[in-house]
């Protein structure tokens, strides 16, 4: 119904009023026209209307046509519908004077040729379009009751010569080509005919009894089924020949079928049933799809034999005056025009009831049949063979008019299919009685609509006059509904004020937001202004379809889906003034939204409309949830899916979803441009902020329920998955919003879980996730980090971003102490060396690699020494750093060169380092000379056997730095690494010698190193009095005092035994000179014993005392004399041996000879 839209914005509106949800709402298209002639004093009425290329045609009562010319829409008129200004008024010619006045009963324009065919009070004229001058030469047609059947299935532009319609006159129907002249085709004998529709060859007609199928081209008729099931005159299912007038009436079985009776069987039971019935019996019935038996289908004119060819012989004088034929079959009396119907008795009892006949799809013919005007009709769709197919439709009361309405502006098939049937729709007006008096309202019923689904009722926008009949007896008062040929364009500016864009203003939430600068304003407007535009072409729609009744025409137009829809959700909600305990009927939208997905989208509008409704119900549903949280009111799983559901198709800008929720509103980010959302969206947002506003308490109300959080969650990391659609509008600050969001979101949700057992949340693998794939709020998310002290996922924030520098930064930050509310970071100053290995940044790994060195030298050295690092360095440099950066570090690094990477180059720099702190120790403490006397004095005191002094001091090591760099020198200059390790040997000494008594183990490998034997064995035998490593030093030749770490010796480190035997002759004397008297005794006596085979005999007892007795030498003697026995022995039988060697070559030398016997050589 038409809506005050030039008072008041379209906004304001709906803000008081839901948008209508009915499928059509009234237009007007003229009010209060002056029907009515000057010298004309009965009540006029419209009778029949027409529109052609912006020329409108009325009929009247008062048999006038007036004629109006269409104006360009105004401007500034938002419907955008034209006017039309009164151009002429023309009075047809009649020239029956004894018909009743039954005025301008038709205007049929044929656009083909620019022909308009007037039937006025009985009589048939031609005109010429658009101004109505006569035509043909004034030739008429008297006694004519209607003219139409144009084919449907035929467009303007097919390129048939003309325009084919059928002439009913009181006898019969003639088919008439219009063209340059009206030519006669066929005479059709079929009388009385009211109305008819037809497609192609086949038409249905009907007359004021019963309704029946013609093919037009075979002369063939099928009779279908009365109008009224009282009339008793009425005989359906008969097939008919009407090739001529002496068989037209002639019952025919067509080719002999014995079903061809099962028609009258099966329709006159169908339609039979049609009595008075109660509103119950007659809901129920409606939803029946019973059809006849299938033996009608035998009964097909299409198989019928063909008639004779047809006659295009000139047509003027026969359709310009009676035949005879036409005077001899006059029109029974009980077969009325279609306006006299409802005032012609029947003798029995018969329903004056008007035929109405529709095509709505190509094949199909709907008609409709009742009782008596008062009790309901029934709409029945019947195809080209007779049959009644789908199912019916059933009108509250029988309908004074029907039309057919497939779509915006065509309501003719195309003849290459069936058509859309789903987007049919099938207007009947009918007059209701109600309380408070008759209503006249338009039925509406979608064709392929399940039981009651699609029906409307509504209300005729003027009001309702009682029947009335003017001198002649014509029934006037009725609205009447009609299909014009031509549509018009009417806009609905409600849906553009809907659809366009504004800019929304998003809640702070407790965050200063910067003020909208001028350059944004000016912005703001110049795209408002392009929003305006682009809503002007939204909202239009065209329809042909009129109703008119009295003196006013209104026009029907499809009422824009987005309207239905989006009053369909209002009346879902029940919220009152106060806006107090809102209630949202959730089946009720999620049913709409159902409904949404079975929409076709064909045009710019329905995308943006089905786009609009989804995210409409998306955010009803997260307002009415978010109100429902606290109280947990009922919220079940299922629930939470569809509106998760939901949030997520409907591609509803994440932010507007942020906005309602307070703790997330916060991360949303506008941009220069600000957010942009349909107006509709707009006002739903301000109506239902309240809803999560003052129902969630604090901040963090509704996330601290699991189910929600997660809901949340799973909508943002869908959103996250459509980085890169090119489709998504300000996708930068989107995606910042989402980012952002999420963020918050897994950091809030962390911090409110209680550790157990150091079990980590499920939250923090997907905080882990999301800040390793790298962010697009980068600022906020280092804000937010700091914020909530996550300084390790700060950290892993950095290495998305390849930042190294803050990477390092922050790890020290933990390393140093600060606090980490995650403690994930383990072992972090390993971490650190790890990273160091990875990067190529020399200036961080000298930075950090040397702060590693100062807090854990192992650790530091390992940066610079590591094979795997991606950054090489030379040692030479690394030593110069540390000693400038990390001092302490020093040692370890040479160390690891010296006797990790067996670089013996560095073995000075080394020994160097260790006499340093060994030196510098003894020059500057006298306690540390007395601990290296005392250790001394402690070892000479140990009884044998006893273990060596290097294993002692290891043993007793002291717990200070130079001790162990001492254990380390000695090991350096002992050989334990090696002898392949070079130092300088002059250096060394000029060093330690000032240190000699205080460093005896080093002095004693520096003289051995130099060849001093002799002095080495003293000061090991008196110096220390280890007499083990005293013999060892022997066995190996004066290398070194230590063995190798790795084990045995080679060959090439193996000496002679000559320089052993010297080495032996060396300590057996020092052993000689040993003070301890028993001492000396017991380390002679063992040594001789152990290693008398380095001795000589003689030698030895030249060497020992006179006073000792043989006792005490007596393993030593025993074992030279059995090494003397036994190598003489040896001697003899090596003797023996070569004797008899010498006797066998002497035989093998005889029996040669004897076998080459003698030889003379001559000279």
């Amino acid at each position: 119904m038409e809506s005050p839209d030039t008072h008041e914005s379209p906004r304001k509106r709906r803000r008081k009023a839901p948008a209508s949800t009915s499928t059509y709402v009234f237009r007007p298209l003229l009010e209060d026209i002056a029907l009515a002639p000057e010298d004309h004093s009965a009540k006029v009425q419209i009778t029949c209307v027409e529109l052609w290329e912006g020329n409108l045609y009325i009929g009247t009562s008062a048999a006038e046509i007036l004629h109006y010319v269409a104006l360009p829409p105004d401007p500034a008129d938002n419907t955008g519908t034209p006017s039309y200004i009164f151009a002429s008024r023309l009075q047809p010619t009649t020239t029956s004077t004894s018909s009743p006045n039954l005025g301008v009963q038709q205007v049929l324009v044929l656009p083909k040729v620019a022909k308009a065919c007037v039937l006025c009070n009985g009589t048939l004229t031609f005109y010429s379009l658009p101004e109505l001058s006569p035509a043909f030469g004034n030739t008429v047609v008297s006694g004519c009751s209607w003219i139409g059947g144009e084919n449907l299935n035929t467009s303007d532009g097919d390129g048939e010569a003309g325009q084919v319609v059928m002439i009913c006159i009181k006898s019969r129907i003639r088919l008439v080509r219009i063209g340059d002249e009206p030519r006669k085709i066929r005479n059709i004998e079929y009388p009385a005919c009211l109305t008819v529709a037809r497609r192609d060859n086949f038409a249905c007609v009907a007359d004021a009894h019963a309704y029946a199928l013609l093919d037009v081209e075979n002369q063939q008729k099928i009779s279908l089924f009365p109008i009224s099931s009282l009339d008793e005159n009425a005989h359906g299912g008969q097939v008919e020949d009407i090739s001529s007038k002496s068989d037209s009436s002639r019952p025919s079985s067509a080719v002999g079928d014995p079903k061809g009776h099962g028609r009258s069987r099966s329709l006159g039971t169908f339609v039979g049933g049609l009595g008075r019935r109660s509103p119950q019996s007659r809901s129920q019935e409606r939803s029946g799809r019973d059809t006849p038996e299938p033996g009608f289908r035998a009964a097909s004119p299409l198989h019928l034999p063909r008639d004779q060819p047809r006659s295009d012989s000139v047509i003027g004088e026969a359709i310009g005056r009676p035949s005879v034929s036409d005077k001899s079959l006059p029109v029974p009396p009980d077969r009325p025009s279609a306006h006299q119907v409802g005032h012609t008795a029947a003798a029995s009892s018969s329903a004056k009831l008007i035929p109405h006949v529709c095509s709505p799809v190509p094949g199909e013919f709907l008609l409709t049949t009742g009782t008596i005007p008062e009790e309901p009709g029934v709409g029945i769709f019947v195809n080209l063979d007779g049959d009644v197919v789908r199912g019916t439709l059933q009108f509250d009361r029988y309908p004074t008019s029907v039309v057919v309405d497939g779509g915006d502006s065509n309501t003719a098939m195309s003849s290459s299919g069936m058509g859309k049937s789903q987007d049919t729709y099938v207007l009947a007006s009918t007059i209701q009685n109600r309380d408070d008096g008759d209503r006249e309202l338009v039925e509406v019923r979608k064709v392929d609509a399940d039981n009651d689904d699609g029906n409307e009722h509504l209300d005729v926008p003027f009001p309702f006059e009682e029947d009335s009949t003017d001198e002649a007896g014509t029934t006037v008062g009725h609205a009447k509904l009609r299909s014009l040929l031509s549509d018009t364009s009417a806009s609905f500016p409600e849906v553009g004020d809907i659809l366009r864009l504004v800019r929304l203003g998003v809640p702070d939430h407790g965050v200063a937001r910067k003020n909208q600068s001028e350059e944004s304003k000016a912005a703001d407007k110049n795209r408002e202004q392009e929003e305006k535009v682009f809503a002007q072409r939204l909202g239009s729609r065209s329809s042909r379809l009129v109703l008119w009744s009295g003196s006013s025409i209104w026009w029907l137009v499809r009422n824009p889906l987005i309207l239905r829809l989006d009053g369909a959700i209002d009346g879902c909600i029940e919220s009152p003034v106060d806006r107090s305990q809102t209630v949202v009927h959730r089946g009720e939208v999620v049913r709409i939204v159902a409904s949404v997905s079975e929409y076709e989208v064909d045009t710019e509008t329905d995308f943006l409309t089905l786009r609009y409704i989804r995210q409409k119900t998306g955010m009803i549903l997260l307002a009415d949830t978010l109100s429902r949280i606290p109280s947990s009111s009922g919220i079940t799983p299922a629930e939470l899916r569809a509106l998760e559901d939901q949030l997520v198709e409907s591609g509803l800008d994440p932010r507007i979803v942020l906005s309602m929720l307070p703790l997330l509103g916060q991360e949303i980010v506008e941009g220069p441009q600000g957010i942009w959302i349909h107006g509709g969206l707009k006002w739903t947002i301000e109506q239902y902020a309240h809803l999560s506003s003052s129902t969630s308490g604090t901040s963090d109300g509704p996330f601290k329920h699991n189910e929600w959080v997660n809901l949340i969650k799973r909508y943002l990391v869908a959103w996250r998955q459509r980085k890169g659609f090119g489709s998504i509008a300000d996708e930068a600050e989107v995606f910042q919003s989402v980012d952002a969001a999420l963020l918050h979101l897994l950091l809030h949700q962390d911090d409110q879980h209680s550790p157990r057992a150091g079990i980590p949340p499920a939250s923090r693998s997907e905080l882990y996730s999301l800040v390793d794939t790298g962010v697009d709020c980068f600022e906020r998310a280092m804000v937010l980090l700091e914020q909530y002290r996550r300084l390790y996922v700060l950290s892993r924030l950095y290495q998305s971003r390849k930042m190294a520098g803050k990477v390092l930064e922050t790890w020290r930050r933990i390393v140093e102490g600060e606090a980490d509310a995650g403690n994930e970071l383990r072992d972090g100053e390993n971490e650190i060396r790890k990273y160091l290995a990875k990067i190529r940044d020399v200036t961080l790994i000298h930075e950090y690699g040397t702060w590693l060195a100062r807090r854990n030298p192992g650790l530091g050295v390992q940066v610079f020494a590591d094979d795997n690092s991606r950054v090489k360095f030379v040692p030479q440099e690394v030593v110069r750093l540390l000693k400038d950066q990390a001092p302490d570090a020093v040692k370890v690094y040479l160390e690891h060169l010296v006797f990790g990477k067996k670089k013996g180059q560095y073995a000075n720099d080394l020994i160097a380092y260790y006499l340093d702190s060994v030196l510098d120790v003894l020059e500057s403490s006298n306690e540390a000379r007395s601990i290296l006397a005392q250790s001394y004095e402690s070892y000479r005191a140990l009884q044998p056997p006893k273990s060596t002094y290097r294993q002692f001091i290891m043993d007793n090591a002291v717990p200070v730095n130079w001790w162990q760099d001492r254990l380390r020198l000695l090991e350096l200059l002992g050989g334990s690494h090696g002898a392949d390790l070079s130092f300088d040997l002059g250096k060394i000494l000029t060093r330690i010698e000032p240190y000699e008594e205080d460093l005896v183990p080093e002095s004693i490998i520096l003289d051995g190193r130099q060849g001093r034997h002799q002095q080495a064995l003293r000061l090991l035998t008196h110096g220390l009095g280890d007499y083990h490593t005293a013999i060892n030093y022997c066995l190996m030749g004066g290398a070194s005092i230590f063995h190798p770490i790795s084990g045995s010796l080679t060959p090439s480190e193996a000496s002679t035994k000559e320089d052993q035997a010297t080495l032996f002759g060396y300590v057996l004397t020092e052993f000689l000179a040993i003070e301890d008297a028993h001492n000396r005794l017991e380390r002679t006596s063992e040594l001789l014993e152990r290693f008398g085979g380095w001795y000589d005999v003689r030698r030895v007892l030249d060497l020992i005392p006179e006073m000792w007795s043989v006792e005490l030498v007596e393993g030593f003697l025993t074992s030279a004399f059995r090494t003397l026995v036994r190598d003489r022995n040896e001697a003899m039988v090596v003797k023996a041996l070569s004797g008899a060697e010498n006797l066998q070559v002497a035989a093998e030398m005889v029996e040669k000879m004897r076998v080459e016997g003698p030889r003379v050589e001559a000279e």
